[in-house]
């Protein structure tokens, strides 16, 4: 039996790790490119499904419908057009320069228009896509594992997302930072954010955090921690965030970061997962919205039930 929250330590895998990361950026570009955009970039991020990862329908192609789907299980990349063509394209140790034409090259045989931006985002001096001749290795195995943490996260992620009545993302994964998130926001707007995240035009950032928000996600690993991790932080961070008394115990504020960080290992070593995730997500949120004066008896729900529909008086 699998187990349901896997082991997935980043060291044992961070080459693939950074493939499946590149190869996402790849077919990323292309939704971006096709895709009108919607506020906070949510236009462009993917979405876990009971294989992988999503595109969801992208507005391209001859009879005007694309998605792509990242097989997870079977490694191999679907595109799919609602013309009823289906393509492939497996998944395999190999250079991004070379998964990049590849896959350019399905997507113009199905009739889609493959032109997009081949430079990675978010990426300190990345290496654009056509050119990176790096041979990388393709761990099928950890790339099961770590899709299967991604479906329970999903699950704990949509949960708690119920709990508000305000404006709140998706749970969706940006291929930028390549980190599964979800971010509620008070209704406020914010002070216009510095900018200055590599690889990616400061217009794209100061958009993204045009709004007060309380924003939590989860990492496989790299950007600053060598380990996988859940995130929760404020922007702006209010007065005192940093001291919050953020539970479980072991989450802790990592200064270099801005964020707290909640280790993946205690979740999935935890007698009570589920219960462990949700403390991290409910006592980080509060924390920002109690210190950043958010209207919380307006916002906030009771967290949802499957056949309960919201009581309304």
């Amino acid at each position: 039996m699998k187990e349901v929250w896997p082991d997935i330590p980043y060291t044992a895998w961070n080459e693939t790790c950074s493939a499946l990361h590149l190869y996402c950026q790849v077919i990323g570009k292309y939704r971006l490119a096709r895709t009108p955009w919607v506020n906070h970039s949510w236009h462009a991020t993917f979405y876990v499904d009971a294989r992988g990862l999503t595109t969801s329908l992208i507005p391209d192609g001859p009879a005007c419908g694309m998605e792509v789907q990242l097989d997870l299980l079977g490694h191999e990349v679907v595109v799919i057009s609602s013309d009823g063509r289906i393509g492939r394209l497996p998944l395999l140790a190999g250079s991004v320069a070379s998964f990049n034409r590849r896959f350019k090259t399905l997507l113009a045989d199905m009739g889609a228009n493959p032109e997009c931006s081949c430079v990675p985002n978010e990426i300190p001096d990345g290496v654009p896509f056509t050119k990176d001749d790096v041979l990388r290795p393709y761990d099928a195995e950890a790339v099961a594992r770590f899709f299967h943490a991604l479906v329970q996260i999903d699950r704990v992620f949509k949960q708690f997302r119920t709990g508000f009545l305000g404006k709140a993302s998706p749970v969706h994964l940006f291929w930028g930072s390549f980190d599964l998130a979800v971010t509620r926001f008070s209704g406020r707007k914010a002070p216009l954010h510095p900018g200055g995240i590599p690889a990616l035009p400061d217009k794209i950032t100061c958009e993204a955090y045009s709004h007060q928000v309380s924003s939590a996600g989860f990492w496989p690993g790299g950007g600053g921690v060598d380990f996988p991790a859940f995130y929760s932080y404020a922007y702006p961070a209010p007065d005192g965030f940093s001291q919050a008394g953020v539970r479980p115990d072991a989450a802790r504020f990592d200064v270099n970061l801005g964020e707290f960080i909640l280790p993946y290992d205690a979740v999935r070593t935890s007698p009570d997962p589920d219960g462990m995730l949700i403390e991290f997500l409910e006592s980080s949120y509060r924390a920002a919205a109690d210190l950043g004066g958010w209207d919380r008896h307006t916002l906030e729900c009771a967290t949802g039930r499957p056949l309960h529909p919201r009581p309304v008086s």
